[in-house]
């Protein structure tokens, strides 16, 4: 899988980035909101990315920040939302607004969005609700500054048993046990992994 490219962005025509890395011209699918935070073409760029294999396509999304990425991840797990209106919600509105009708069960908001229907709109509120109050790494998809600056291992650790398939509060469970202290995220990893 391919998480992270950096490279020269060689095109930007929304919603598709050319960026060369080393010699290599990746095409990447982006939100409007990664959009307003690229630079001008020839300038060098760090884009965290979501590779999506079909049968008659590989599809790579790229995104500025961590949290978009992890909201994207989270739209596409539910049942009728593809990554192609996953981008569509994170480009017509922004991941604050978003979080905030989710939380707010404001489902009419929703339906504002273009491909977003009243049945959709309810789905999205009803299996997103539950993880934005109880998973901070996801709560927080609005405020990228806030997430980088609490960036530590334990986090990156919790977040990585997550994505491993662990529920959010039993990986704070395996994380917590250990002592940490000093610790890279891989061996807290390994650790949490050995003693479960």
């Amino acid at each position: 899988m391919i998480g992270r490219l950096q490279g020269t962005i060689l095109e930007k025509q929304p919603p598709t980035i050319l960026l060369d890395v080393q010699g290599v011209g990746y095409e990447l699918e982006a939100s409007m909101s990664t959009f307003y935070h690229l630079p001008e073409c020839g300038e060098n760029i760090v884009l965290h990315t979501h590779l999506v294999v079909r049968e008659d396509a590989q599809l790579l999304y790229g995104f500025h920040s961590l949290s978009e990425r992890l909201m994207f991840r989270s739209l596409i797990k539910i049942s009728g939302v593809g990554p192609k209106l996953a981008l569509t919600i994170l480009s017509g509105m922004s991941a604050e607004d978003f979080t905030r009708c989710i939380l707010e069960e404001d489902s009419k908001a929703l339906t504002k969005l273009p491909g977003v229907g009243k049945k959709t709109a309810e789905r999205l509120v009803i299996e997103l609700k539950d993880r934005l109050e109880k998973d901070d790494a996801i709560k927080l998809p609005g405020a990228p500054e806030k997430i980088e600056k609490q960036a530590n291992p334990v986090n990156d650790a919790v977040s990585a048993l997550i994505s491993l398939g662990y529920k959010a509060q039993q990986a704070s469970q395996m994380v917590r046990d250990l002592d940490v202290e000093d610790k890279s995220t891989e061996d807290i990893i390994r650790a949490a992994l050995q003693g479960h």
